[in-house]
């Protein structure tokens, strides 16, 4: 008989207990896989992996700052973001702060391998239990990775690449290298990056002069800036400020005493810091240009931002200076909506010395706004005469015209009756200058041409056609009275050229730039400029326009200076009011142009309700920022011109000598005896002047003779038989007396409309010129009628003078 025998119940239960233990034996080496090679072999391929830049390599965001001409004086700065610091190198910082600063982040960073192990496994948990703290405990050489190399993402794939970094860095950086890097880049709060600028936002000093105590203050906000800032929260930041000082003392950085002696220093307020990122005033707009001109020159954003650069500019200080301060004192309790701008440039290299576009540093800038530029481009219009061969003194008819159906007159009727093109400049007559250009070979497209020789640029990116035309169509006659958009640097320019006898510069802000280690970027050098008016055709031009400022309610410069000028001013519709003043002129050394309008496109009007006129505001702030910008520099006078049309410049009038025998002779021709009774019986001869008429000219070139009489209507010379013969005088005449010019083959000067181009049948250019461009600037509405003023007569008509 078989029998069957039955399996033990203890070795049952034997075998369940060894294939359990089997079971977790199996999950412990899986767990100790994940949770210990895996990681180490995936910190080992990233250890591998990971490259880690030499110490200098990194670029950090920092400050740029732009110097004044001399290279010293601060003008303004470049902040990019992040970006507001000045690195500063480990001698310039004191033992001190070092000492503090790794008290309050990281007491063991002279001994650990980079990373914290209960810091990192702070931060594995946090992540795995996804908690809205996850990260901290970072070493200071941690720190600077995440902040320089790999950002601040919580992941622990950051967090992983921010370890391995960290570690290579320790083994190939020196800590004091890592310590330098740190203090050049970690946030301080106030807007300020690395310690140099920590130290000057917060104590208003260098870093090299920091004590021990503000030392700690700066080494304990770096935990978190905007809550232990000393000036918001100063309870807070004086318990971490002890934490600090007491980590120094226990790093042996600070004796107890030293440590019981210590006392909270004094720090700045917040608003004595301001906003250190914009630059404030007429500096914030030249800022805008720098940055604009140093991308044009090649220095891209990234160098820009992060490479420190020392960029020296062509802003002479005192110029600068003068420009402010005129613009102050003569606008100051003058009505909120007027606006200006000021340019001054160096004629011989192109050179922005003054810059005034408002002041409103991060506001509209009203030195590169198109603006109407009035009776200031007549001198264009005088420049292709020139260079057509029609000397100053060729006289032109001063009467109104018609010009099919629209009638051209002066302000206020003025005239000169029938005078030399200097003097119609002088006076700004519309009609002599309006006949001037009909008599050139190709109209107002001459003025033009010669506008755009002299320096007015053809394209300016703020508008969207040819500049000087009808938004791309050919000028019309309206261009001699100003009627189309020009920016004042660009009337500054053009003037500089006939200043530096027809050489033009393209004007400039940027002279120098080098970056942080001294390495220099780009230098001016001596700018070479380009022929663009002939000599003479300049000069004579500077001849014609020097008396123009004395007659400008007097604002000859400051011990009579030479110098030349223009007037001008535009009108705003036809409400009879003024829209822009203008004054552009110049000595050999400096041009400056100064535009006065408003913001609203209201009328221009003082406060006391008068008309601004271009011999009004405008020419008082030119002459006191060319009077301020010249003082100490050397007298200069402007060359002699070589002659056009057979007359070099403006003639200046000589009284003829006589003799002694011709003064006897011309007595006894010029008086008459007259009988007087004085009493019955009695009578006395007296002499009596005689009213004589003009002498005869002399033929070509002869000279008028003196009018007789005392009228002040002009006496008439004779002239001789040709044209030729000076103006005849008067002698109490106060309108000088009509005389021919030298001979020319136009006929210019007569009454009736005459010349080689004949104005379009809808030419709406007179006093009264129509301007078909809208205006692009927030200087004015936009008008149908803009009106180019004569300067003096318009002035008489509200002060009785001119």
């Amino acid at each position: 008989m078989s029998s069957t025998k039955k399996p033990s119940p203890r070795g049952s239960a034997a075998r369940r207990k060894k294939s359990r233990l089997g079971l977790a034996l199996r999950l412990l080496a899986v767990a100790l896989v994940l949770i210990i090679i895996v990681p180490i072999a995936t910190f080992m391929v990233f250890y591998m992996a990971a490259s880690v830049p030499r110490p200098g390599d990194i670029p950090t965001n920092q400050v740029a700052t732009i110097y004044m001409e001399d290279g010293e004086t601060e003008l303004a700065r470049i902040v990019p973001a992040e970006g507001n610091r000045t690195e500063v190198t480990i001698d310039e910082i004191p033992q001190h702060m070092l000492d503090a600063v790794i008290a309050a982040e990281d007491r063991d960073f002279y001994t650990n391998p980079g990373f914290s192990v209960t810091g990192l496994a702070r931060a594995v948990r946090d992540n795995l239990l996804g908690s809205e703290n996850a990260g901290g405990g970072s070493t200071i050489t941690q720190q600077y990775v995440k902040n320089a190399l790999v950002g601040s993402e919580r992941t622990l794939t950051r967090k992983l690449r921010e370890l391995v970094i960290a570690t290579k860095m320790s083994r190939e950086w020196a800590k004091n290298d890592i310590l330098l890097a740190y203090l050049n880049t970690i946030y301080f709060g106030r807007g300020a990056y690395g310690i140099e600028l920590a130290a000057d936002y917060y104590f208003g000093k260098d870093v090299s002069e920091l004590t021990p105590e503000e030392s700690a203050v700066l080494a304990a906000v770096v935990q978190q800036p905007s809550r232990l800032d000393p000036a918001l929260n100063r309870e807070e930041a004086e318990t971490r400020w002890g934490y600090v000082l007491d980590g120094m003392v226990e790093t042996g950085a600070l004796s107890a005493s030293e440590r019981a002696a210590a006392q909270y220093p004094e720090f700045r307020a917040l608003e004595d810091v301001g906003e250190e990122t914009m630059t404030p005033g007429p500096n914030g707009l030249i800022r805008t240009r720098v940055i604009n001109e140093l991308r044009s020159l090649g220095i891209n954003d990234t160098t820009l931002n992060t490479q420190g650069l020392r960029i020296t500019t062509t802003i002479d200080s005192l110029a600068q200076d003068a420009a402010v301060n005129a613009v102050d004192n003569t606008l100051s309790g003058q009505p909120e909506n007027l606006r200006t701008a000021v340019v001054s440039i160096d004629p011989r290299s192109g050179a922005v010395r003054a810059y005034y576009g408002g002041e409103d540093g991060a506001g509209f800038d009203y030195g590169h706004a198109p603006l109407q530029t009035g009776s200031t481009f007549k001198v264009f219009a005088l420049l292709a005469a020139l260079d057509q061969g029609i000397p100053v003194t060729q006289p032109y008819d001063s009467s109104p015209l018609t010009l099919n159906g629209i009638t051209i007159s002066n302000v206020a009727n003025a005239s000169c009756g029938r005078c030399s093109i200097a003097e119609a400049l002088k006076q700004s007559l519309n009609t002599s200058f309006y006949r001037l250009m009909l008599s050139l070979d190709n109209g107002p497209q001459d003025v033009k041409e010669a506008a755009h020789e002299a320096g007015i640029p053809r394209e300016i990116p703020e508008l969207d056609f040819e500049v000087l035309t009808e938004q791309g169509d050919p000028p019309n006659n309206g261009i001699v009275l100003g009627q189309y958009q020009v920016r004042p640097i660009d009337m500054a320019s053009a003037y500089a050229t006939i200043a530096a006898s027809g050489i033009y510069h393209e004007p400039y802000f940027v002279e120098r730039v080098v970056d942080a280690e001294g390495r220099l970027l780009f230098e001016r050098g001596e700018p070479d400029g380009e022929r663009r008016l002939r000599e003479a055709v300049a000069d004579n031009a500077t001849s014609a326009m020097e008396p123009i400022a004395a007659y400008s309610n007097g604002n000859a410069l400051i011990g009579g200076q030479p110098s030349a000028s223009k007037t001008g001013t535009t009108q705003l519709g036809d409400t009879g009011y003024n829209r822009d003043a203008w004054m552009v002129g110049y000595t050999p050394s400096l041009s400056t142009a100064v535009w006065v309008g408003t913001n609203d496109g209201e009328p221009l009007l003082t406060s006391w309700g008068g008309q601004v006129y271009g011999s009004g505001f405008p020419s008082t702030i030119w002459k006191r920022t060319m009077d301020g910008a010249l003082m100490n520099t050397p007298w200069e006078d402007f060359p002699e011109p070589d002659p056009i049309g057979g007359v070099a410049g403006v003639p200046v009038y000589v009284p003829p000598t006589t003799t002694e025998e011709e003064e006897e002779e011309e007595e006894e021709t010029e008086t008459t005896e007259v009988s007087i009774p004085i009493a019955p019986g009695l009578t006395i001869e007296i002499p009596v002047p005689g009213g004589g008429n003009g002498g005869q000219g002399t033929g070509e070139g002869g000279t008028g003779g003196t009018g007789g009489g005392t009228t002040s209507e002009p006496g008439q010379g004779g002239g001789g038989t040709t044209e030729g013969g000076e103006a005849g005088t008067n002698q109490e005449q106060e309108t000088p007396g009509v005389g021919g010019g030298p001979i020319s083959g136009r006929n210019p000067a007569s009454s009736q409309v005459t010349g080689t181009t004949s104005a379009p049948a809808d030419d709406p250019a007179s006093d009264e010129t129509v301007s078909s461009q809208p205006l692009t600037t927030a200087a004015s509405e936009p008008s149908e009628d803009t009106t180019d003023e004569d300067e003096q007569a318009a002035q008489a008509t509200e002060a009785g003078t001119g």
